[in-house]
């Protein structure tokens, strides 16, 4: 069933909106279960775990009781999905705040690793990430807020709430205006479930192959938890990780595997379908797809190049030996940090605070490509570019021959012309709060005497706004965002909110137009 028009002159029914977001989080009160079992099995607290079940099931629960008789509109439909990602990582702070270790029982840390979990942005606060820090359990729960975000909220909105007679071809769209998921199904929950088989399906893929490297001996310290770790946020593209030096903890081989899954990780799951249903052709037709593997292709070959030849990294002897000259070292960090910071996976292989400046602009330039439609990327996105650069194509060819009529196609279907004026306006209004947001984690850094460049405020910004999880120097893959100040970090967990969301669904609900009767 499709959303009602609310029309021009009816309110926004908020007290709905809150009801199907109560919807959501009641369902959620599981999501602690899981980590609860870890807790069992390594003989840790249970208690934060078992408060974070009941504080979803009694906000869920209390707020699902506002819901009346009438549906949701399209504008409902915004305070709906808004509200869901705004108040699922309020509520899953309770498990660090109750655990009471580390950075994160501050509030606003504990709101910030929060946020950067579900949204799979991968920024984390967590000063020491160790086991005799944090329990194995916590960490589970971190790792598992990525998995939850990846799809997961959005595949159980979808499942759930059409059940409900609330519009689930609806709830995808707000939550990615601009970009559509393909309708794989007749009916859209067929298709909620489809999509949540494959990210099921290669999870579990995941886990079997990271741990059956160390079954096979060259992967020592990927035991059975780790490999359920990092299965866990290599499909969301998240990042998080239990080891203080992320990937780089691992052999080469656990290297290869995880860019495999961050390569699937940020490809749109819908084509996957279509492999599955026998027709691989439309995975390696398509044009988004290409542009994404051509993208990546081409930033590490550069990358590499630039490695191997010491150019890409600074100049301290200790920084270079272990990868100028060493062609496989230099190819394997080069394509694991393309396609991290391109998926916005954000793990790393290497700390590439130790690249050069120009090792640096490039992974910058990175940071703003993005993976595919339909996957869990985040920043601009690889379909958006297209887009981009085929109507800017256009516009010199019409310069040219002003009476020609030039569509703009993706893999032989026309893009309409609706469809062009909301990428460009997304791309532009990305750009806008990317340049603002800049400035003022650059003039807060400098109110609190905290040093800090322009290029690190312009990967903290990027970092946040677009998901990918670390930055340059204080921000860096081994390094963390505790030094920030609280501001900077409330200011950041809107970023991440907004960019999760792609932007416009969260801003729309801000502006007078939205309220308006």
């Amino acid at each position: 069933m499709d959303f009602a028009y609310a029309g021009r002159d009816a309110p926004v029914d908020v007290p709905s909106s809150l009801s199907f977001t109560g919807t959501v989080l009641k369902h959620l009160a599981l999501a602690p279960l899981f980590p609860l079992a870890v807790a069992v099995r390594y003989g840790e607290s249970v208690v934060p775990f078992l408060a974070a079940s009941a504080v979803f099931a009694v906000v869920g629960v209390g707020l699902e009781r506002l819901r009346d008789d009438r549906e949701l509109g399209h504008r409902e439909a915004l305070l709906l999905v808004s509200l869901t990602w705004l108040l699922v990582p309020v509520l899953g702070t309770v498990p660090y705040l109750v655990a009471g270790n580390g950075t994160v029982a501050h509030p606003v840390n504990a709101l910030f690793e929060s946020m950067s979990g579900f949204t799979t942005t991968g920024a984390t606060v967590l000063q020491e990430i160790s086991f005799e820090r944090h329990s194995r359990s916590i960490l589970m729960w971190r790792q598992f807020t990525q998995w939850l975000g990846g799809m997961g909220i959005l595949v159980l909105m979808v499942a759930i709430l059409s059940e409900l007679a609330v519009g689930g071809a609806q709830l995808i769209n707000e939550e990615a205006p601009g970009v559509s998921i393909d309708k794989l199904r007749p009916r859209i929950q067929e298709t909620a479930r489809v999509l949540w088989s494959i990210y099921l399906g290669f999870t579990l893929l995941a886990v079997l192959v990271y741990y059956g490297l160390h079954l096979l001996g060259v992967a020592p310290n990927m035991d059975l938890y780790n490999a359920v770790a990092h299965a866990l946020t290599s499909l969301p593209t998240g990042g998080f990780s239990p080891e203080a030096r992320s990937v780089e903890a691992f052999s080469p081989a656990v290297q290869w595997a995880v860019m495999l899954f961050m390569l699937v990780a940020g490809t749109n799951f819908a084509l996957f379908w279509y492999v599955r249903v026998g027709q691989p052709r439309r995975l390696v037709e398509n044009s988004e797809f290409r542009s994404y593997l051509l993208a990546m292709g081409v930033v590490g070959v550069l990358l590499a190049a630039l490695l191997y030849t010491g150019v890409g990294l600074a100049t301290t002897p200790a920084n270079v030996a272990p990868i100028q000259g060493a062609a496989e070292d230099a190819l394997r960090h080069a394509l694991f940090q393309t396609l991290a910071i391109v998926t916005t996976t954000g793990y790393a292989s290497m700390d590439f605070n130790a690249w050069s400046e120009v090792g640096k602009l490039v992974l910058l330039f990175a940071m703003f490509l993005g993976g595919s439609a339909g996957s869990a990327a985040g920043s601009v996105k690889i379909i958006r570019w297209y887009v981009v650069t085929r109507a800017v194509g256009r516009e010199l060819f019409t310069t040219v021959h002003p009476e020609a009529v030039e569509p703009i196609r993706m893999s032989d279907a026309v893009i309409d012309e609706e469809t062009v004026r909301d990428v460009l306006a997304f791309v532009l209004l990305f750009g806008f709060l990317f340049v603002v947001s800049t400035v003022l984690l650059y003039l807060d850094a400098l109110r609190v005497g905290l040093e800090f460049s322009a290029l690190e405020a312009t990967s903290a910004t990027i970092a946040t706004l677009g998901n990918v999880g670390p930055g340059f120097g204080l921000t860096g893959p081994m390094n963390n965002f505790r030094p920030f100040s609280d501001v900077a970090k409330l200011y950041m967990v809107f970023l991440m909110w907004i960019g999760r969301l792609e932007i416009l669904s969260v801003l729309v609900v801000f502006t007078p137009t939205y309220w308006r009767t």
